[in-house]
């Protein structure tokens, strides 16, 4: 691999990724008749398994899941599963959820799945049977990190409240066996908390954690946590926390240094698969009827867009291979001004095309050749799930979190990583210039997060003293 920072090549080794999950135990033990015995649930591969200690009243080994009764009708019903994300700035975090959400609904876990989400655009993704989705009022989180309302001329204090209401009486009414919070214990700005406290208090809703592979760097992460109080949340009111990574690239528990009993919560249960998104993609929106040229592909991917308008142009206005075609998928969130500059770039040239949004990008990631893209973590993860040649151009501000990300994986020698204070047309051009194959990644990562999912939302619903409780 190329390095344009000036490092020095890391020469790859094998990676194998290896998941041990520990003693999924209930909220308190005040939720057990008396002491459970322990027994062991193992599944994965034999090269990255995952062994999950389940309490069982009687000793007994882990069993399909039990019939699920309805408290009105006697009759069964399917699980529930609620998956919340505050989304206040790109796609990211709901993309990650509806992805969960369509891997759990086509998966033989029988359940009923509500994604909550703060982006109005969810239901452009595919939705299979089971599941449907409530949209809050919009948030928006500027580069300086502070939340604001994002169409609406109210006070934050009551766009929160409102929202939050919303919430409460939302998993109250539902009744989810299993609530899976986003990236944010406490919900943004705290919306969270009326709800995990009712859910404490009347409920017997199991709450899980999923946290992407990195969050910012670990000194912010530990003060940022201190304020919001997230280690009391996580104690308080989560069961477990999912880590959608792989520890060989980066360890969370490790780097950040979480006080033990929170960090025995942190399970790597691995990357998330991003080729599953085609079996839900629009055959309308292939990449054959996009109508470009003959030729190779080189793609601009800024994620949701709002602040990937430098990445964009310098795109545009690189030099790439010959008889390439070049594509800027700008996303939704750039403002129309900037995505009209760059539609004045494409009428330049028959061999660049900009594309207002594609409700599913990894139908053109997986006919690229080449890939110039911010760090987020759904479109590293679709990099690395399609194995692509990737320069990543990481976002720096409000977070470092693409930047860690990206220099992880370019000492792995599995992505190049251009900073963006270096970001410049003739940078990208001598990037493509370069020849080089693309990176082995599957055999080297785990990938496996997805395919894990419902075994691990099986096992979490059909602990002995859990399935007596909800039946009863």
């Amino acid at each position: 691999m190329c390095h344009l920072d000036g490092d020095q090549p890391v020469k790859s080794k094998e990676i194998v990724g290896k998941v041990l999950m520990k003693k999924l135990l209930p909220r308190s033990p005040q939720t057990l008749p008396h002491s459970p015995k322990v027994v062991s649930v193992a599944f994965g591969t034999p090269t990255n398994p995952i062994v999950m200690d389940l309490p069982q009243k009687d000793g007994s080994t882990y069993a399909a899941p039990p019939e699920v009764v309805s408290p009105t009708t006697s009759t069964p019903r399917k699980w529930r599963i609620a998956l919340y994300s505050h989304d206040t700035m790109g796609l990211g975090h709901k993309r990650r959820n509806l992805l969960i959400a369509q891997a759990l609904g086509y998966s033989t876990l029988p359940a009923d799945i509500l994604m909550i989400s703060g982006m109005n655009d969810a239901s452009n993704g595919s939705m299979p049977p089971g599941v449907d989705y409530l949209t809050l009022p919009a948030l928006y989180k500027g580069i300086d990190g502070q939340y604001q309302p994002r169409r609406w001329d109210i006070s934050l204090k009551e766009i929160i409240a409102l929202r939050s209401q919303v919430i409460r009486a939302t998993i109250a009414t539902f009744k989810p066996d299993v609530l899976i919070v986003d990236n944010v214990p406490r919900g943004a700005v705290r919306e969270l908390d009326p709800t995990l406290e009712y859910l404490r208090e009347h409920g017997t809703t199991r709450c899980i954690l999923g946290l992407r592979d990195i969050l910012d760097d670990p000194a912010i992460v530990r003060r940022d946590w201190e304020r919001a109080a997230n280690d009391e949340a996580i104690r308080k009111y989560y069961d477990a926390v999912w880590i959608y990574g792989d520890p060989s690239v980066y360890d969370i528990t490790r780097e950040c240094r979480f006080a033990p009993d929170v960090a025995a919560k942190f399970h790597h249960i691995g990357y998330l698969d991003q080729r599953f998104r085609l079996k839900f993609a629009d055959e309308s929106a292939t990449i054959a009827n996009i109508a470009l040229p003959p030729g190779r592909l080189a793609v601009c991917m800024v994620g949701g867009g709002q602040d990937g308008a430098r990445l964009a142009e310098a795109f545009a206005r690189s030099e790439r291979p010959p008889d390439t075609n070049g594509v800027i998928l700008t996303g939704p969130l750039m403002p129309a001004k900037l995505r009209q500059r760059l539609q004045g770039y494409a009428a330049q040239s028959s061999r660049l095309t900009v594309l207002d949004y594609l409700a599913e990008p990894t139908l053109l990631l997986e006919q690229a050749d080449w890939v110039v893209s911010m760090g987020g973590y759904n479109t590293i993860c679709e990099i690395l799930s399609f194995e692509k040649r990737a320069l990543i151009v990481p976002r720096i501000k409000p977070r470092r979190e693409q930047l860690i990300r990206a220099e992880r994986l370019q000492q792995l020698g599995i992505v190049d990583v251009l900073h963006p204070d270096r970001l410049s047309p003739i940078a990208i051009s001598d990037w493509f210039a370069q020849s080089w194959a693309s990176p082995l990644i599957r055999d080297r990562l785990d990938l496996n997060g997805l395919n894990r999912l419902p075994q691990l939302l099986e096992a979490t619903l059909t602990t002995d003293h859990y399935s007596t409780q909800h039946a009863s």
